[in-house]
């Protein structure tokens, strides 16, 4: 089968894919764009295909791309050759990738997780830093962690900015949404222990007990976690700042978190 070839900027198809850096517009199609080989590479290894696959005119022969043309027509999705120009428009970019997906948005729903499948978990109250956003989704993969939980008006963890950050983590890491009010009810079946983060805090983050699985809660870049989502954590801790900043970026505090509560989640869960 030969894929249809597409020159024109106005092109229809084209005009799609560039409205997916939109939220509205991602929001009312349930899909958002992926770039690059790797990311492609990752979503093919986790049983994504891509709806639309664009391939630079340019691209070079690679076997993911191979994959992910073969993918892409047994799901019923199209392959198209485009422009050089074309790559530039949708991904705003003087040096595009020569291979950009368009996929569909998964969401897990709370009902659906299962605390015990994984040591730890994260729920983000009100993140709103795409780039945060997406690196807390990458750091949560590579330490293990079950997935993200969004709580309230969180940043849209499918913009090209929060994906981008990811490095593929997105298609690896369940994401769930969810109110206060619903989180609040869904933590109380929650099974081990469920910690905040707070500067006013007085235990230290290495010193609090934890029962496996443990959901770290983290709050607002600006704000922090509010009183409500404080108060239903079994233990509220604090990393402790020795130099003059006063406070860490969201991502990196979660890191430190995701490691210290996954490695005293082990720890615990090999005491007879």
């Amino acid at each position: 089968m030969s894929d249809r070839l597409i020159t024109s900027l106005t092109n229809e198809t084209v005009k799609a894919v560039r409205a997916l850096h939109m939220r509205k517009e991602r929001e009312a199609t349930g899909r958002f764009l992926a770039e690059g080989l790797k990311f492609i590479g990752e979503a093919l290894d986790q049983g994504r295909a891509p709806r639309l696959l664009m391939v630079g005119e340019d691209a070079r022969p690679h076997p993911i791309l191979d994959r992910a043309r073969e993918a892409t027509r047994t799901a019923g999705g199209e392959v198209v050759i485009v422009t050089h120009a074309i790559l530039e428009k949708i991904s705003r970019r003087d040096n595009p990738q020569t291979v950009l997906g368009v996929f569909d948005q998964v969401y897990a729903p709370l009902s659906a997780i299962v605390p015990e499948s994984a040591p730890c978990w994260v729920a983000l109250e009100q993140v709103r830093d795409p780039g945060n956003l997406g690196t807390i989704i990458r750091t949560a993969d590579a330490a293990g962690c079950g997935g993200v939980v969004l709580i309230g008006d969180c940043v849209d963890p499918y913009s090209v900015e929060a994906v981008r950050a990811t490095m593929g983590s997105v298609f690896a890491v369940a994401i769930a949404r969810a109110t206060a009010a619903e989180f609040l009810a869904w933590r109380q079946t929650w099974p081990g222990s469920v910690i905040g983060t707070r500067l006013d805090a007085s235990v230290g983050y290495r010193e609090a007990a934890i029962q496996r699985p443990a959901l770290i809660l983290m709050g607002n870049e600006q704000a922090g976690l509010t009183d409500a989502l404080a108060a239903a954590c079994d233990v509220n801790v604090k990393i402790p700042m020795r130099g003059r900043a006063d406070s860490l970026n969201l991502a990196i505090a979660t890191g430190i978190m995701v490691y210290a509560v996954t490695d005293a989640a082990q720890v615990s869960h090999r005491r007879p």
